[in-house]
């Protein structure tokens, strides 16, 4: 139980940067919403990060896990494995920024921004920098550094808020005023392009920042690194799949209609209505930043297996916990975004059971990581692609992006079975599934019952759902969080 409490600290910090942070860009939906011109604007935000999110997970390939393997196996020095790792992400991201600058006009054209080749050259330097920044912060993670941690993001964060405020609030109004005075650098034609200049501001800043954490004795090893690749890159091929499977729905979406117009607002709308259903990402982010270390860490105790056990059943009841709470509130919640995407709300409890099993998954993930069969992640990955794929290109175009949500959901479903089928074969763990199942059906039940009350002022009705939430929380602190778990 220490182990546990250890890690709902960690999780407890690393979910509080995450959270306000993820908080504060949360409020950036409704200012898009409400700023942007379209909900096609939006759409652009919307798929320039989706193809973000796949070309970090690329260009980290997978080394932020291989150098928590590497750093915790006995005998290694850290500081080397550090070191060989930054070589290896500063390489990289190197040649990434140069070929994407050298092909820009092509690359630009690929994606259908053939107008504004400049938001993909932004995305292009904001991602390879990102991709290097992440195994500083892997360290930080690693020396269990948290605050330190957690003040980065959030100063990163913070000045990505200020720049869009100031990019899309302050300088319209300035511009109105007395445009001479920023006639020197503002466009209004610009438009959700300053989304984009702000990330780049804020991504120099977290650079600048990270650099002390950079200065170590350099100890490059080769050897080293042809290990640590071997062990990482499985997990490419996984992250690449991964990702594939929670964006390729929002990048392949405008090329599956014919009215290319149309297709970008119906992105915008999934994409902010996506968003409401962060509060599980989060929780899951964070669970993961604590975790990763936790495992590795955890590897050489004895008790391991009832840590994980019990790291898996609080994290489901935490989990459903979150998606009672988004859900019985979702009266309430839907106004951060304009009323012009309220049609798209149907995803929304599709898309947080989605984060759902993604954390479930990313738990279950534990066994190829710890047994050296990474190899394993990547085919589960390659199955859950196939999927996603298939079944975006066959039924979106049918039934539109509520499809684009089932079939996310039911992916990382299937992932979640593979997985936990697989590892009961190499690395058997009797999780407590009469726990998971009596939750799971617990809180479907209480779902469908606060969402189908026959009460209509929004008052009482939300008092209801709040009661319901109530007999949750009673049924988890008498039967599995007794007061003894919160001591010390």
């Amino acid at each position: 139980m220490a182990g546990i409490k250890s890690l709902f600290k960690d999780t407890a910090i690393y979910g509080l940067s995450s959270i306000i942070g993820r908080f504060l860009n949360w409020c950036l939906v409704p200012f898009y919403t409400y700023t942007l011109r379209a909900s096609g604007e939006y759409g652009v935000v919307t798929e320039l990060y989706s193809w973000t999110a796949l070309v970090i997970v690329i260009l980290t390939y997978g080394m932020e896990t291989g150098f928590f393997r590497f750093v915790n196996k006995a005998g290694e020095k850290a500081n080397q494995v550090y070191s060989t790792t930054l070589f290896s992400l500063t390489g990289t991201s190197s040649l990434f920024i140069l070929l994407g600058l050298l092909f820009l006009p092509q690359i630009a054209g690929f994606m259908g921004y053939d107008a504004h080749p400049e938001f993909v050259g932004m995305m292009i330097g904001i991602v390879a920098v990102d991709a290097f920044c992440c195994i500083p912060f892997a360290y930080l993670r690693y020396k269990n550094q948290a605050l330190k941690f957690a003040g980065l993001k959030l100063l990163s964060i913070g000045v990505n808020i200020f720049m869009n405020l100031f990019f899309l609030w302050i300088c319209p109004k300035i511009d109105a005023w007395k445009p001479e005075l920023i006639a020197w650098f503002y466009r209004p034609d610009f438009g959700v392009g300053y989304v984009f200049l702000a990330n780049v501001f804020s991504t120099a800043i977290t650079f600048l920042a990270l650099l002390p954490v950079c200065r170590v004795k350099a100890d490059f090893n080769g050897k080293l690194l042809k290990e640590m690749l071997r062990y990482s890159l499985p997990l490419l091929v996984l992250g690449i799949a991964g990702i594939m499977n929670q964006s390729f729905d929002k990048i392949i979406f405008k090329h599956l209609f014919d009215d290319q117009a149309l297709a970008q607002s119906q992105l915008g709308i999934y994409g902010a209505c996506y968003k409401i259903a962060i509060i599980m990402m989060m929780f899951t982010q964070a669970f993961r930043y604590a975790y990763e270390p936790f495992i590795f860490a955890k590897n050489k105790g004895e008790d391991k297996k009832t840590s994980y056990v019990e790291a898996m059943k609080y994290y489901i009841i935490f989990a459903w916990f979150i998606f009672l709470g988004v859900m019985f509130y979702i009266d309430i919640l839907k106004y951060i975004i304009s009323p012009e995407y309220h049609e798209g709300l149907v995803v929304v409890p599709i898309v947080l059971i989605c984060y759902l099993f993604q954390g479930v998954y990313f738990n279950l993930s534990l066994w190829y990581k710890l047994t050296d069969k990474t190899q394993w992640g990547a085919y589960i990955s390659l199955i859950g692609c196939a999927l996603t794929i298939i079944g975006n290109i066959i039924f979106v175009p049918r039934y539109g992006y509520v499809a684009a949500a089932w079939t996310s959901l039911v992916c990382f479903l299937l992932m979640t079975l593979i997985s936990w089928w697989l590892g009961q074969k190499y690395y058997p763990i009797k999780y407590d599934m009469k726990s998971a199942v009596f939750y799971s059906a617990l809180s479907i039940f209480l779902f469908i019952l606060g969402m189908n009350l026959p009460i209509d002022a929004l008052l009482w009705k939300l008092l209801a759902r709040t009661l319901i939430l109530g007999f949750f929380l009673v049924v988890v602190m008498s039967k599995d969080l007794p007061l003894s778990f919160f001591k010390k």
